[in-house]
């Protein structure tokens, strides 16, 4: 079994972050703790550069690289917020970037992730294979391959979210965080879990894209097809090999949610905390408000990983 990372690994990515990345606010509510029964504290992702926790993960992969793996340039495939976190990382440190993205990812993502300076390769989600596509460029032009959640690097690096959030706050009883592929969920069980032992880690995912709930169910990885959700960024068929393996050994558990609770917990967000989520980015909230996870009386964690959405899209889904 390879070694896996651990809070030294965090702690090493929070100093490379260390004045490139925002050390974002930590919000409360006395609204949502009457609620919920709970003080909870809001780590506010949405605020980061590039809109998502994903910059803390994709700089940290990009800045360990060598300078000859540099030269060659680095290949990515997400919906999003990876896309953007690792073409703003390419840009700060001169390497050539290429993602590959659904044709469906959101308008605004898809712009913001050519703004950065990086070249966007299309592809039918449902219909082809994002890992094959990457796969061939890789071989063509011997960039090197920077996977969204299954990277040592990216895990430590999105682990820095919840070390701040734990620095800031202290002890806490809970921490939940939405799920995709699970780099954020194994890295925030590292950093939670250094600071507060007996700290329960929830996932929360779709309903409709519960991969990694049913891995977690059957003792292996599970792969589902492309789940309907409005939470594009949850949209993975099964959990990473690494961030699975953590996920375990950390004792981690998952809540799903209905994209009817996302948007409830997107306008309560918009309406009472006065901050704009994208779906995926509100699952945690969401399961906090419609009663998936029990945080009665407890000090609770909750990652707000993203804001990236469109004007009239947020607009739709809040209506």
């Amino acid at each position: 079994m390879a070694l896996l990372p651990g809070i030294e690994e965090v702690r090493a990515a929070a100093e490379r972050l260390r004045g490139i990345a925002h050390r974002t606010p930590v919000l409360q509510s006395r609204t949502l703790d009457a609620l919920v029964g709970a003080k909870v504290y809001l780590k506010c992702e949405n605020f980061q550069r590039v809109g998502a926790f994903k910059f803390r993960g994709a700089y940290n992969a990009l800045v360990s690289l060598s300078a000859e793996e540099r030269a060659r340039g680095v290949v990515a495939y997400s919906s999003g917020n990876h896309a953007q976190g690792v073409a703003l990382a390419a840009s700060l440190l001169g390497i050539e970037a290429t993602i590959v993205m659904p044709h469906d990812a959101p308008t605004s993502k898809r712009d913001a992730t050519r703004g950065y300076g990086a070249r966007v390769v299309e592809y039918q989600r449902g219909e082809e294979d994002r890992e094959a596509i990457a796969a061939e460029i890789v071989a063509r032009s011997g960039a090197v391959s920077i996977a969204p959640y299954d990277d040592p690097r990216i895990v430590a690096g999105a682990g820095t979210a919840a070390f701040e959030l734990c620095e800031e706050v202290g002890a806490i009883d809970l921490l939940a965080l939405p799920v995709g592929g699970g780099g954020l969920l194994s890295g925030s069980a590292i950093a939670a879990h250094a600071a507060s032992p007996n700290c329960a880690i929830w996932g929360v995912e779709p309903e409709a894209g519960n991969d990694f709930q049913r891995s977690l169910a059957a003792g292996e990885r599970v792969s589902i097809s492309v789940p309907q959700t409005i939470a594009d960024g949850l949209q993975t068929t099964s959990p990473g090999k690494l961030t699975f393996e953590i996920a375990r050994a950390h004792g981690v558990r998952i809540a799903t949610v209905t994209d009817e609770q996302l948007r409830s917990a997107m306008r309560m967000a918009c309406e009472r905390l006065k901050i704009v989520l994208e779906p995926s980015g509100a699952a945690a909230l969401a399961a906090l408000l419609s009663g998936r996870i029990d945080v009665a009386g407890k000090n609770v964690g909750i990652i707000l990983t993203g804001g990236n959405i469109d004007a009239a899209r947020f607009a739709a889904a809040i209506a």
